[in-house]
């Protein structure tokens, strides 16, 4: 089975993301690191299964969230998941202000 890397980007915009919904209502935070967790469990299932969006990345809707992971497939090894801001920019992050 491939394993999942996480780009330090999107670690850290996931970790924000857990904060902003932490601080909306408690637990919720964690249920957004729950369904982070389950997509990728998902893409690791099925790597293919999910809509190309520019080049070799990829993006998975996150169930519950306004949110996606965008991640490229490696090898038959390795999955990263990644954030690029120019291909993340029609994806509501709400978090982010200004």
């Amino acid at each position: 089975m491939p394993r999942v890397t996480f780009h330090e980007d999107a670690d850290s915009e996931i970790k924000e993301a857990a904060l902003y919904y932490e601080d909306r209502a408690p637990d919720l935070g964690l249920a957004f690191l729950d369904e982070i967790e389950k997509t990728s469990r998902r893409i690791l299932a099925n790597p293919m299964a999910y809509q190309g969006v520019g080049g070799e990345v990829r993006q998975s809707p996150v169930a519950r969230f306004p949110y996606s992971v965008l991640y490229v497939i490696e090898s038959d090894e390795q999955i990263s998941l990644i954030r690029k801001p120019t291909m993340c920019s029609s994806i509501w992050r709400p978090y982010e202000t200004g």
